[in-house]
């Protein structure tokens, strides 16, 4: 069965994707939907959620974890 699952348009930068991104809590609980960042590396749009907090356009960047 093929994957057709279609993502949002960034509303930023009408030009990317939004892509889901999931991540593991402290106590190995996973956290689906975590983030949503944009496909377009020039808008580096993304939102996601910390300790219950959403935020929004902090830099992108590789964790070192």
């Amino acid at each position: 069965m093929p994957d057709e699952r279609e993502f949002p348009q960034c509303l930023k930068c009408k030009q990317g994707l939004l892509l889901p991104l999931s991540d593991y809590g402290r106590d190995g609980a996973p956290i689906t939907y975590k983030a949503w960042v944009c496909t377009n590396p020039d808008c580096g749009f993304n939102i996601r959620i910390d300790n219950g907090e959403i935020s929004y356009g902090r830099t992108i960047g590789q964790s070192f974890k």
